[in-house]
């Protein structure tokens, strides 16, 4: 099968988990809150782990050890903080409880943000299929906690339900866009420049954006909860790239 074969149907399938968020529709708002906080933990120590034990080497074995590695993974890091500052971009996976009118603002920041994922998983695919399908499931692992609580927060907000799911359909799909553009890109361009700007921005949305939902808790059960959840989530990107690398060597 072809790379473009490969990032059109893992495009397709990113676009989907916007669905996910019709889940919050089903669960009582208590099991929702004990759901949504593990999820977030996992998701940040996957996040974490996807860019310091593969995307980070990755980046360093295609284009070398050299400062201007880590200088792309600072704009990766910074181009989020932009983002958050100028668009006030919040995943918000706790805006369950928050009927601020955010629905369009929340929307066209994650069309963007979706858009740099593309941008990453695709040129990911292009450099090795197995670099794109791990940086899939860690950007994924992050996808889910994120279409819940925005799905939640667009139906809270006052938006309709068939509204808030179309629209969050629509605002995922330029994640395909994004993956057919580095696609398109990578015979002008050396695609592998976004694999650390990409790296950048893992470590941003976990470290900024997902770890302080979870470390405010105050009970003693959660801290331990999320802790595992989250140390899970890195050891099993770190176990990941272990098999990888052995599997690599043979």
């Amino acid at each position: 099968m072809s790379t473009l074969s490969w990032i059109l149907i893992f495009g397709v399938l990113m676009s989907a988990l916007a669905l996910v968020g019709t889940v919050t529709l089903l669960l009582p708002e208590r099991t929702f809150d004990k759901l949504v906080l593990p999820l977030v933990a996992l998701a940040a120590g996957s996040l974490l782990g996807g860019a310091l034990f593969h995307l980070l080497p990755e980046s360093i074995d295609a284009l070398g050890n050299d400062v201007s590695v880590y200088g792309l993974l600072a704009l990766g890091f910074v181009s989020f903080l932009v983002l958050e500052q100028f668009l006030h971009w919040h995943h918000c996976h706790r805006a369950v409880h928050d009927r601020h009118p955010v629905g369009y603002l929340i929307l066209v920041a994650d069309g963007l943000h979706n858009f740099i994922g593309g941008l990453a998983v695709g040129s990911a695919f292009i450099l090795d299929f197995r670099l794109g399908v791990i940086t899939w499931v860690v950007a994924a692992a992050h996808e889910i906690p994120q279409e819940l609580g925005d799905f939640g927060l667009l139906v809270h907000s006052g938006w309709s339900r068939a509204h808030a799911l179309t629209y969050n359909v629509a605002s995922a799909l330029t994640f395909l866009v994004g993956g057919v553009t580095a696609y398109v890109l990578s015979g002008a361009v050396d695609v592998a420049v976004l694999v650390p700007f990409a790296a950048g921005n893992f470590i941003y949305i976990a470290a900024a954006d997902l770890i302080p939902q979870f470390t405010s808790q105050e009970s003693l059960s959660a801290k331990l909860m999320h802790t595992a959840s989250f140390v899970a989530g890195l050891g099993a990107l770190y176990l990941l790239a272990e098999i990888v690398s052995a599997g690599t060597t043979r």
